[in-house]
């Protein structure tokens, strides 16, 4: 049984990676960050009775069913406006997320970047960011789970309701679009 430190310690852990993660799915940094909340309030409501080693692969499996219910709810919604009014469309220009904002200024050394290479790294992660955005739903979900979550391929298959092969390829054919896209926009890694 997790203690309730453990508890909290484990959702301060999570909470900003999991957020990137659905604001890079649902593209709406308002419904991402209300999808992370209600996924942390049900853990703590329902499996706070659960060893704390089991958290980690509880937690995504109910992160990604509440980004799945999600969508299924933006159709409904979005079937209901299309017949209510004409006027009414898909909205794209939802809020896109932007992974600078949120990334972590701090340095971890003490010498400090030039203003040429600061600007020049900010570029290529703006690349970076629209290059994994761009990935299809999957390959994007196999990715952030294993390279970003960092959760290995058992675990990533049991949050996407998978096999570990499935992963293995959403995660192969990612990487290599990725590298693809990314050499010819002239990133290397």
């Amino acid at each position: 049984m997790a203690t309730d430190k453990e508890l909290s310690d484990f959702l301060k852990s999570v909470e900003k990676r999991a957020f990137k993660r659905t604001a890079y799915t649902v593209r709406d940094e308002e419904a991402a960050l209300d999808i992370v909340q209600d996924s942390m309030i049900r853990v703590a409501e329902k499996y706070a009775e659960r060893p704390a080693e089991e958290l980690p692969l509880i937690f995504q499996r109910i992160l990604s069913n509440a980004t799945m219910d999600w969508f299924r709810r933006q159709k409904v919604r979005n079937a209901v406006l299309v017949n209510l009014s004409e006027f009414e469309g898909a909205d794209d220009d939802g809020g896109d997320f932007n992974l600078l904002e949120l990334l972590d200024t701090s340095t971890t050394g003490t010498a400090t970047e030039s203003a040429a290479d600061s600007v020049g790294r900010l570029q290529v992660l703006e690349i970076i960011d629209g290059e994994v955005a761009r990935l299809p739903g999957r390959q994007r979900e196999a990715f952030l789970l294993r390279y970003w979550e960092e959760l290995d391929v058992a675990e990533t298959a049991a949050v996407m309701g998978c096999s570990e092969g499935s992963v293995k390829t959403h995660c192969s054919r990612a990487v290599h679009s990725l590298a693809k896209a990314l050499r010819a926009k002239g990133v290397s890694l």
